[in-house]
């Protein structure tokens, strides 16, 4: 079975597992364990910010990263499909009494000209204040697609203007960097707050930091722990991280790759897959996903006419070859 459906699913290799075994660890909730102390300063430094935080999960961590910049009864603009309002399952109001408008852009881009017109500042007690915009890169629902960082550094100098913060949900922003060549830090530099994700493309088990000043990582380990986020002997997830971005940054041009072989078994322009992620229009999403699978084939239906494929570390270039062979057939 060649399992296409998401790169949530790649597991440790035997090297992340023997460095995983061997970590030096100790009580995260009282800052002791040295393994994620070591791959919080390192991912800080990496993006050019102060400190950062390790989550159990992407999702959590854009939750605090919001949290952060956003107060309850207060606003984020968004891109309308944005994994922050279509799949954290309303955290982010639920938990934390913020709402959000959006704008819709059909590569996920930011639409500074939408932006502009969607923000609200304090206009008094009948109308909801708009405290920061989220932009997500790349951006999973659009088919990985990449954010030009000239886009983005425009958005930071008018949030400046008008005194917005940004947010950054990076799960992806590896996937970014090695398609680009863009540093890490340029992608840093236009965000107040940034969640980025280990457990992706980059095949570590569990894992996401949030990404800040000193201050806003101080606030956000107070909530993390009421947010039943606190975790003791972590070291051992944290070194699997580390392993991640000693070992696993670079091949992902060969995922980028592999995505474009299938893109166009299945009939997509692949100078539109920028990265791991290809998105197919089929009327029958929900008949062609059963029917690959019967083929050997996993792949998701993410809408009752999109589907979905995802490469990885998992899926090698012979395993990519078969099943792009089954999806031009089918």
């Amino acid at each position: 079975m060649v399992d296409l459906r998401s790169d949530t699913l790649t597991r440790p290799t035997e090297a992340m597992r023997r460095a995983m075994a061997s970590a030096d660890v100790g009580d995260d909730v009282y800052g002791e364990d040295p393994t994620v102390l070591a791959l919080e300063e390192r991912v800080a430094d990496l993006f050019g910010h102060a400190a950062a935080l390790f989550t159990p999960t992407g999702s959590m961590a854009n939750v605090l990263a919001v949290r952060s910049v956003v107060a309850p009864g207060q606003e984020v603009l968004c891109e309308s499909s944005a994994h922050i309002v279509r799949a954290e399952l309303g955290a982010h109001a639920v938990t934390q009494g913020v709402t959000t408008r959006t704008w819709t852009h059909p590569r996920g881009h930011v639409d500074l000209e939408a932006v502009r017109s969607l923000h609200a500042p304090d206009m008094g007690p009948f109308f909801v204040p708009t405290a920061a915009v989220s932009v997500e890169n790349t951006h999973n629902f659009a088919g990985g697609t990449v954010t030009p960082v000239a886009d983005l550094q425009a958005l930071r100098s008018w949030a400046d203007e008008v005194g917005c913060k940004v947010h950054l949900d990076g799960a992806r922003i590896w996937n970014a960097h090695v398609a680009t060549g863009t540093e890490l830090a340029a992608y840093g530099g236009i965000a107040d707050v940034l969640a980025v994700c280990l457990s992706k493309g980059l095949g570590a088990p569990v894992g996401s930091l949030l990404v800040g000043s000193t201050e806003a990582i101080a606030e956000a380990r107070v909530w993390r722990k009421r947010m039943g986020g606190g975790m003791r002997q972590v070291g051992i997830l944290a070194a699997a991280g580390l392993h991640a971005l000693d070992h696993h940054v670079e091949r992902l041009a060969k995922d980028h790759d592999h995505a474009r072989l299938l893109a166009e078994a299945c009939g997509v322009d692949p100078a539109q897959v920028e990265t791991n992620i290809v998105v197919v229009p089929r009327d029958d999403a929900a008949s062609f996903v059963a029917a690959a699978a019967q083929e050997g084939v996993r792949v998701s239906a993410v809408g009752p006419r999109t589907v979905r494929l995802v490469t990885h570390l998992d899926v090698g270039p012979e395993a990519v070859r078969r099943a792009a062979a089954v999806l031009a057939r089918l």
